[in-house]
């Protein structure tokens, strides 16, 4: 396996997601020789052609290791680690000395790394530093819960510290909005044999328009280099899922705990943190960070004319950085459409969004999640699976349906 051209490569960690799709083609599209590692072969992003070279394995555990200690000594040159999942960036921290020889990886230090990243560590150092964080209970036992149950006001957000494959396996959800204290509990219990701890927060009103996020870049000096304010639209699944619609704005506020954030922990490397205004205070509270790789809305930034992953590319290999840094508040959007047809129908249904009001959100200048002209695959292996996977659970659903109105046959050899 080995990368053509002068530039070094960039080895994309976890292709197989929305978020390494997108840096594969931003990178690939400023020249850089792509590299990618996938754990699933059949997912459409897979389909890319801007790759040089995907190769198959674990990029959750020691395979992936093995696997870059394998590709290493192939490579011309050092190449650039660009993971695009939290358990990616956990192993490569984790195991960046073995890899040291043929890997550039921009991280803070370990002990930084597992603090932002697990949020029992995250909320603790929050509260102790005076960042603005949300009332929050750490439920290691069922008194615990019980405990929170009691306390807290509702509705509530229940997570875990940190999503494992089992976690994404068995639950799926993102995190659950607990109405009251009943729901808690049974979520609890429920989910006790998929994770050590539950977080339970209480829940900021107000709608999903009231979510910010600062995707950013911080130099080995800890100095931020690339910083990008945005807002969702919408999300799905509602209230508790992921960003199908957003769009660029200007939120001092958010930006200012950023900087904060990070530079307190002398951070490095790629960043992001989310937070939501409370309609009740207007205070702005940090709902979590995500650190060390790209996230899903990360091409919004190069919508707008900020080079962020380009720049974090420059920076590793020592190259000039871009001229496009600085965000200048445009009207730039990013959509995922298959899921943002969904949210928007959702929202039309009970009422709460208007036909003019849904066009209006889709106008002005924006990118698609997985569309692209030069590389249109991906995009219609997306539709094709979700077709195929829609019209399965109609069948079943009507299956399901005739074998309950079908009349019992009566038992064979009864009197």
């Amino acid at each position: 396996m080995s990368a053509s051209g002068e530039r070094p490569p960039a080895v994309v960690v976890g292709l197989d997601c929305i978020t390494g799709l997108q840096t594969a083609r931003i990178l690939a599209a400023r020249g850089v020789p792509v590299l990618a590692i996938a754990a699933d072969r059949d997912h459409f992003a897979c389909r890319t052609r801007v790759c040089e070279e995907i190769v198959y394995a674990d990029v959750a555990g020691d395979e992936l290791v093995r696997t870059l200690e394998a590709i290493g000594p192939r490579l011309e040159s050092k190449a650039v680690l660009v993971p695009c999942t939290d358990a990616s960036v956990l192993v490569l921290s984790r195991e960046r000395e073995r890899l040291d020889a043929w890997y550039q990886l921009v991280l803070p230090e370990h002990d930084v790394v597992e603090r932002l990243m697990d949020k029992i560590g995250f909320y603790t150092y929050a509260q102790e530093q005076g960042l603005p964080v949300p009332q929050t209970f750490l439920l290691r036992s069922r008194a615990e819960a019980e405990a929170a149950a009691g306390a807290l006001s509702f509705p509530a957000v229940l997570k875990p510290p940190l999503k494992t494959r089992t976690w994404e396996r068995e639950i799926k959800a993102k995190a659950f909005k607990a109405a009251g204290p009943r729901e808690l509990l049974d979520f609890f219990d429920r989910t006790a044999p998929y994770t050590d701890v539950l977080v339970a927060q209480e829940w900021i009103e107000g709608g999903e328009g009231n979510l910010f996020s600062c995707n950013c870049y911080f130099d080995r000096e800890s100095k931020p280099v690339v910083t990008f304010v945005a807002r969702k639209i919408r999300q799905w699944p509602p209230q508790t899922g992921t960003s199908s619609l957003g769009e660029e704005c200007r939120n001092d506020e958010v930006l200012r705990e950023t900087i904060r954030l990070f530079e307190g922990v002398g951070y490095r490397g790629l960043g992001y943190v989310e937070m939501k205004r409370d309609e009740r205070t207007g205070r702005h509270l940090i709902v979590e960070p995500n650190i060390g790789r790209p996230t899903g809305r990360s091409a919004i930034a190069e919508a707008g004319g900020v080079e962020l992953l380009y720049a974090a590319y420059c920076d590793a290999v020592g190259l000039p950085l871009p001229p496009g840094l600085e965000q200048r508040y445009g009207s730039a959007k990013w959509i995922y459409f298959r899921c943002d047809v969904q949210s928007a129908l959702h929202y039309w249904w009970r009422g709460e969004l208007g036909l003019g009001e849904w066009r209006r959100s889709w106008q002005g200048r924006k990118v698609d999640a997985v569309f692209s002209r030069a590389d249109p695959v991906p995009f219609f292996l997306d539709y094709w699976k979700t077709v195929r996977k829609g019209a399965r659970l109609l069948a079943k659903s009507r299956g399901a349906r005739g074998q309950a109105t079908e009349p019992a046959s009566p038992a064979v050899g009864s009197h």
